[in-house]
């Protein structure tokens, strides 16, 4: 469906690049296969974690380490900074794929989302999230205008 990018060899310090949209079915116990694209990049080691928008993230170890460390840098001076990482460690779970690429997604944090029926997958640059497919549906139609309004104030200007 859609590509993982591929760091370059020489660059070991980028952090992966997901990237796509992907359907994979939930079972009735939690369990997901994460998309095939997706499992190099996050199969060593991942974090699943409240998101914004109630879906449910999914980082890299490293990822997820290194956005904990820089919101803890924050956190003793700023009420939202630590109001936000006691949310964000305290729903965060970490999990090893099993040999099949399947995830457990806890009911904690399968409840936390609405995740009841189908998900969708998205890949996120260095995350990807679940979510409920009638949510991201919703979420994703409600931003479809706005998308194409603030382009020019997201990206940066680029010089031909």
């Amino acid at each position: 469906m859609a590509d993982t990018y591929e760091a370059d060899a020489s660059s070991p310090s980028l952090p992966p690049m997901l990237l796509g949209t992907y359907t994979p079915k939930m079972d009735s116990k939690g369990r997901l296969a994460l998309p095939a694209k997706f499992r190099a990049q996050l199969g060593q080691g991942l974090v699943m974690a409240r998101g914004q928008e109630r879906c449910v993230s999914l980082l890299p170890t490293e990822e997820f380490r290194r956005m904990a460390v820089r919101i803890q840098h924050t956190s003793m001076g700023d009420r939202s900074a630590r109001d936000y990482l006691r949310v964000f460690l305290s729903g965060a779970v970490d999990q090893i794929p099993d040999k099949q690429g399947r995830i457990l997604v806890p009911p904690m944090l399968r409840s936390y989302a609405r995740l009841t029926g189908p998900v969708v997958v998205i890949g996120v640059g260095t995350r990807a999230e679940i979510w409920d497919q009638d949510s991201w549906s919703s979420y994703l139609e409600s931003k479809e205008q706005g998308y194409a309004d603030i382009a020019d104030d997201v990206l940066p200007a680029v010089d031909c």
